[in-house]
């Protein structure tokens, strides 16, 4: 479990804060298998410890290293409450165990007297591919790559089914010897539902199939996967109840689809899983049955009406995606969802249904250069939870305030969070408030987080023989865990110790969930405006308590620190701000930001660990001097950078790209592309290896090849054109010039 605060110096008071200008919040990466500095968590053996923690009477917080220990009783030490000691936690104390020895702790906990045992063994992990056929032959192919190397990822033992739809559902049944798909028709009624469950059409234990013994099964049928030709979509569909009479090209029925998995699964949740992953891959719009999105909103006509796109384009359309997220829930069934295509799919409406079901959205405008098999055996390769509750305390005189993140809050408890299906990458987020103005005593103790996180994971039993025979049968269990993260603080003696305490990156972080909610709520101007606004009042609130050491040197004009000379951990926050302001994903509809794009950024940037997130706005750029070895570790995203540093290679990390930039001055001795046993390509390995998507890589040779790509992260001599708003295109000179004259005209 990863914590990182904004800063680690808290203020002493709601005035104190607010002065800073900073924000006040912690990021959360609960799964992470070791804390920010790289340690591990102490775990505890299958005793039970997790049920018999203490906890405190008053608060409820669990024990901890910061807590008073006497013989017979504790005191918490978020809350002071004074608490007895059970007879277990005395004798369980007498002994080492990991709640003594750190505040990092990870114990099992004992199934309740109302949980069977036998029903956890017999759980089997489960996942459903749902394809869609009103697609093209390079889509179906790359499904079709993307569901082998699934195949691979996947362990034995876990049950595998391959679902298509189109104007129909189409059930595989890969158990026998030749592959048998049985189809239902999809009402083109929105309001309609299937003529017959899918139970009734195929038993699911029949439907789904184990990995083990039938790769080689489910391999043939994808081979015989299809897209849906203008004349079967034609076709008449009496068994679907529509006129016979009638032509339709649409028919992606993806909505109806959905729906009925959720129920045909359904029936098994808790017998046969615990959890049902469902790879849902669309290549458009549902625009057939259930569901069905009206993509006519997204066009010239708002140019034309003078309507503001961006926030016509953000908002759902229609609530039935984010229910049957709601619904899957209930099943226990987790949708990740991967939309290929070039499109306007609706992203804004679709998104739901994997973010509140507790998957992922993926988004490829192309299947030509597409990373999704990579993506997919990325994914099921690392470990995950499921069924968290991840629930946040603080010591008094603070207090949570907003959190952010793809959960659902809990509809009866404060701070708590549901979170269906979390992997070691996903981050939450949340802000601090103060209980009352007058904040924390200067003679209190440290202000003290504490972060719970209760999760579930599979994991097998011990493979045995049956009978003696070459067969093995696979087993898994249910295992359900507690992970305490508790923290402490100091409390800031003035503004000063604040501004050097900040972690740019988190403070990032809490900034990009803030303007993506404004985003939603008020439009994208109204949330690059914000950001704007956020940095021009942290350096109008520095200039007003940093040391008066300047001087004007003769100029009328008053000069504006905007480059924070004196505190070097604010230095990094305007070029943040800077790229963060001219990325896509606060660009606007007239600059050609596609809004599926801008959703799937939306989704990506609001789970992302802050330096993760840090790469993806503002990407390092480091120089080589020959490919096996480093010349400068980092550069500002500039074309005088590359010229002064003198290097021929850089290497561009920007999360989703890496590229490998040759330049054209550099000696034509030196080889290209870098070999594969020098340390640049090591270097590259272990980036792609470190990350929660797979980046596309790049080699470019400048003066031969088109340098376009590599240019275009150049951002900070990107000077106005007249053509788009100053806001996003002018140099960062220019911009901090901008933002000197906005505090000027702030502070008078």
């Amino acid at each position: 479990m990863s914590v990182r605060s904004s800063i680690s110096r808290f203020p002493v008071n709601l005035e104190e804060q607010e002065s800073s200008g900073l924000p006040w919040g912690i990021t959360v990466t609960p799964f992470a298998a070791t804390d920010e500095r790289g340690a591990p968590p102490v775990r505890g053996g299958p005793d039970g410890g997790g049920r018999i923690l203490p906890r405190c009477e008053h608060c409820w917080a669990y024990f901890s290293t910061y807590c008073d220990l006497e013989n017979w009783a504790w005191t918490c030490g978020l809350c002071g409450t004074y608490n007895g000691l059970s007879s277990d936690s005395i004798k369980r104390f007498s002994s080492d165990c990991p709640e003594l020895s750190s505040s990092f702790i990870d114990l099992e906990l004992e199934p309740s007297d109302d949980e069977s045992g036998d029903i956890e063994l017999k759980a089997r992990p489960v996942y459903v591919a749902v394809v869609d056929l009103c697609s093209c032959e390079d889509f179906i192919e790359l499904i079709k790559s993307a569901l082998l190397a699934a195949l691979e990822a996947l362990v034995p033992g876990s049950l595998f089914g391959l679902v298509t739809f189109s104007h129909k559902i189409g059930l595989y049944d890969v158990q026998g010897p030749i592959p048998v798909v049985k189809n239902v028709f999809i009402p083109s009624d929105s309001e309609s539902t299937l003529p017959m469950p899918l139970q009734d059409v195929m038993p699911l234990l029949s439907f789904l199939a184990p990995v083990e013994t039938c790769k080689d099964r489910i391999a043939a049928a994808l081979e015989t996967l299809r897209p849906a030709t203008s004349w079967e979509r034609t076709a008449p569909s009496a068994g679907a109840g529509e006129e016979t009479d009638g032509v339709y090209f649409g028919g992606r029925g993806f909505g109806s689809t959905i729906t009925a998995l959720v129920d045909y699964l359904g029936s098994e949740y808790g017998t046969t899983f615990a959890l049902a992953r469902v790879f849902a891959f669309l290549s458009g719009a549902p625009d057939y049955g259930a569901g069905q999105l009206d993509t006519r909103r997204y066009g010239e006509q708002y140019a034309s009406r003078r309507e503001d796109a961006d926030r016509a384009l953000l908002p759902e359309q229609t609530p039935f995606y984010r229910d049957l997220a709601a619904d899957a829930v209930q099943a226990g069934v987790c949708v990740d969802l991967f939309a290929v295509t070039d499109e306007y799919t609706d992203l804004a409406s679709l998104k739901f249904l994997s973010i509140e079901s507790g998957g992922s959205l993926f988004f490829y405008s192309n299947a030509d250069d597409s990373t999704l098999p990579q993506d997919m055996y990325r994914m099921l390769s690392r470990p995950y939870a499921f069924g968290c509750i991840l629930r946040l305390r603080t010591s008094s005189d603070y207090k949570p305030g907003n959190a952010y993140g793809h959960f659902f809050p809990d509809p009866q408890y404060e701070n708590v969070q549901h979170i269906i299906c979390c992997d070691s990458f996903a981050t939450y987020a949340y802000d601090f408030v103060f209980d009352s103005k007058e904040g924390f005593s200067r003679h209190s103790d440290h202000p003290m987080v504490q972060m719970a996180f209760q999760y579930s994971v599979i994991e097998p039993v011990n493979e045995s023989s049956a009978y003696g025979s070459n067969s093995t049968s696979f087993k898994f269990c249910v295992k359900r865990r507690l992970r305490i993260r508790t923290l402490q603080f100091a409390v800031a003696r003035n503004i000063h110790e604040i501004y050097d305490s900040v972690d740019t990156e988190a403070i990032l972080s809490i900034l990009v969930h803030k303007v993506i909610l404004a985003s939603l709520e008020e439009g994208v101007r109204e949330g690059r405006n914000l950001l704007n606004d956020w940095l021009v009042i942290l350096t109008a609130q520095y200039e007003t308590h940093k040391p008066s050491v300047d001087e004007n040197n003769g100029s009328l004009m008053p000069q504006i620190d905007v480059s924070f000379s004196q505190c070097p951990e604010l230095q990094p926050l305007p070029r943040l701000i800077f790229a963060l302001l001219r990325h896509s994903l606060l660009r606007l509809h007239e600059e050609g930001i596609h809004p599926d794009y801008r959703i799937y950024l939306q989704c990506l940037f609001s789970a992302l660990e802050p330096s993760s997130l840090h790469k993806a706005v503002y990407p390092v750029l480091m120089s080589y001097s020959s490919p096996d070895k480093q010349a400068y570790p980092r550069h500002s995203l500039s074309r005088a950078a590359l010229i002064t540093s003198g290097s021929p290679i850089f290497l561009l990390d920007a999360f989703t790209d890496i590229i490998v930039y040759y330049s054209s001055t550099a000696d034509p001795s030196l080889p290209f592309p870098p070999p594969h046993d020098c340390l640049l390509r090591a270097t590259v390995n272990k980036l792609k290896q470190d990350r929660c998507i797979t980046p596309k890589l790049t080699f470019i040779q400048g003066g031969k090849d088109d340098a376009t790509l590599f240019e275009n992260y150049l951002i900070e001599e990107q000077e106005v054109d007249g053509s788009i708003p100053a806001m996003n295109v002018m140099g960062f000179v220019s911009f901090l010039q901008d933002i000197s004259r906005e505090v000027l005209e702030y502070l008078k």
